[in-house]
């Protein structure tokens, strides 16, 4: 089961919400826009409360997205998962069998063909789509690809939440607390 069948990644995009996300049920947190300096206390604190960390690479600040900055966040920090629209990031996750997410940019038919022909080289192990209130899209991507998808990216309603995983996606990001409380009390 992908993720243990948890169907919201809480994002957290501040130490606060961070904090309310380890006394959560959620075992599957995402960081987003922490420093790269707390980026090993967080992952060590969050294991202390048995949460699974997925770093979002490409929003880390004081982080770059090359090969060093890879090389540091597979072998120093060892996240569960990497999420980044940067191929490198996701090959070097792959390699360090660490879960591969790269991520794509629904905007136009030029944008998602460059995608199709990255996802080509880079196989990952999901795909996260946005915005996430194209639900229309993932079964055509799920279909053209064969990877899982997850959903992200404007998702404001449970409604979004609920045609996301109708449409057949895995799971849904979101940094939204509401919605996350949402799904715990289901």
């Amino acid at each position: 089961m992908p993720f243990h069948d948890q169907k919201i990644l809480p994002a957290a995009r501040s130490l606060k919400q961070f904090e309310q996300l380890l006394k959560s049920p959620f075992e599957y947190i995402v960081l987003l826009e922490v420093h790269v300096g707390n980026l090993k206390t967080l992952k060590t604190e969050a294991e202390k409360y048995g949460k699974k960390v997925i770093i979002h690479a490409d929003l880390i600040q004081g982080l770059k997205t090359d090969n060093f900055a890879a090389d540091f966040l597979c072998n120093d920090i060892r996240p569960a998962g990497i999420i980044s629209t940067r191929s490198n990031m996701i090959m070097k996750a792959k390699a360090k069998g660490i879960i591969a997410i790269q991520r794509m940019f629904l905007l136009d038919t030029i944008a998602l063909e460059k995608s199709y022909s990255l996802i080509d080289q880079t196989v990952p192990d999901y795909i996260e789509m946005l915005p996430g209130v194209i639900p229309e899209l993932i079964s055509e991507v799920y279909d053209r690809t064969g990877i899982p998808i997850i959903n992200g990216g404007l998702i404001r309603t449970k409604k979004h939440v609920q045609d996301a995983l109708d449409a057949g996606a895995v799971a849904v990001t979101t940094s939204d607390h509401e919605l996350w409380d949402s799904f715990i009390k289901d």
